[in-house]
């Protein structure tokens, strides 16, 4: 091991020591590899088998029908929004937890374009849309363009305040970039697109979990977010709905179910929204990833996200400077802004053979992802990820590099 091999291992032995959250990774299944993936994938929380266990033994196996009422199943929704909205800067309320994210995207973006038509008229005819976004929220927007009547006009998230103008309606707009890991501008964004008369949508997949929020304090109208990454609900584990109390009787969801009913066993006709977040449910909720994911959030207990992500940048400065010291010059580039107002908890290098790369990093213990043509992403999840995690994992990728074994 070179000297600076050396330095850079002690460095990461002294941060793990002084780790206020090192203890939380017992709360976790991990094995020997160094898990960098939980931007795609969190970690299994030990408390959620037992409790899917006793979901299906007891609640649904015994209890049956009962479970509604007994078990807690038909406030679930709500319950567990308002477990979650401490991470995201949220008041209770305001949150209610079902559905994909996609189907939240289409809900928050067509109800934003109706909110934005009711304060400022129907001369309200364009969505903008983050021209970087995740390819499902721009089939979405595109979507809820066409049924609301709108023009969609995609721009990067820089361009954004110049785009907006009194025909904007609504405005859709990652927080953190899933290919780079920049993290965008949210108080500064918002208040651009509230001075314009617009309605700010936000997707939270990549910052729920991993860093402050802060969307009451921003003012944010809308915000959507998965639970299965940084939140560690498991695969699939079902998305949330953001909506900003003051603006909670106004929301006209295009997607109206028997859930979201005043009178949810009434069974009539016509339709009359329920009052505040549970406006947001369509159909029966998904139970058993609902209540998994319920588990899941335990591992929260105690622990602030201002700590978490303290710890994030951290640990995404050492792996970038073990990187700049380990890897050969020129081999790979990092797409991750360096400056801490700019990164989320990921870093993403391009690299020529980035696919091939990231399966001899897997097959040696290191599991990050491949996003098509050249990138290798590396998800640092604090909450289980030390360290030596990030020394280890810097010298198995330069080993590859290099040609050698890691």
């Amino acid at each position: 091991m070179s000297e600076t091999a050396s330095e850079l291992a002690f460095k990461a032995r002294e941060l793990d020591a002084g780790d206020e959250l090192a203890g939380v990774r017992a709360r976790f299944v991990l094995d020997e590899a160094v898990y960098l993936d939980g931007n795609s994938l969190g970690a299994l929380p030990a408390a959620v088998p037992g409790r899917v266990e006793d979901v299906v033994r007891r609640q649904w196996g015994e209890l049956r029908i009962r479970s509604w009422e007994e078990s807690g199943w038909w406030t679930a929704p709500e319950r567990i929004g308002d477990r979650i909205a401490p991470l995201i800067g949220a008041a209770t309320g305001q949150i209610v937890v079902g559905d994909s994210t996609s189907v939240n995207v289409f809900k928050a973006l067509v109800g934003a374009v109706r909110l934005a038509r009711l304060a400022g008229g129907e001369a309200r005819d364009e969505i903008v849309v983050d021209a970087t976004t995740f390819p499902t929220d721009g089939y979405i927007a595109g979507s809820a363009a066409r049924m609301t009547g709108c023009a969609l006009r995609p721009v990067t998230p820089a361009e954004v305040p110049g785009a907006l103008g009194d025909r904007t309606a609504a405005v859709l707009l990652n927080h953190v970039d899933y290919r780079t890991g920049r993290l965008h501008d949210l108080p500064g964004l918002t208040a651009a697109v509230h001075a314009a008369g617009a309605i700010a949508v936000w997707d939270l997949c990549h910052s729920a979990g991993a860093l402050p929020v802060g969307l009451d304090e921003h003012g944010v109208d809308l915000a959507v977010g998965c639970t299965y990454k940084y939140l560690n609900g498991g695969p699939g584990s079902p998305a949330y709905l953001y909506v900003r109390d003051e603006l909670q009787d106004r929301f006209d969801s295009p997607l109206p179910g028997w859930n979201s009913h005043a009178d949810p066993f009434g069974m009539r006709p016509d339709y009359t929204p329920a009052a505040g977040a549970p406006r947001g449910r369509v159909g029966t909720p998904d139970i058993l990833s609902m209540l998994a994911l319920e588990a899941a959030l335990e591992v929260w207990d105690g622990v602030s996200i201002e700590s978490v992500r303290t710890k994030s940048l951290a640990l995404t400065d050492l792996f970038l400077e073990c990187v700049a010291q380990y890897v050969p010059a020129g081999r790979v580039e990092s797409l991750t802004p360096v400056p801490h107002a700019e990164r989320g908890s990921q870093v993403a290098l391009r690299c020529a053979d980035a696919g091939q790369v990231m399966e001899r990093l897997i097959e040696q213990g290191v599991v990050g992802d491949f996003r098509h043509p050249d990138v290798l992403r590396f998800g640092f999840t604090p909450l289980y990820v030390g360290f030596a995690d990030v020394e280890r994992a810097a010298g198995v990728l330069a080993g590859i590099l290099r040609g050698g074994g890691g």
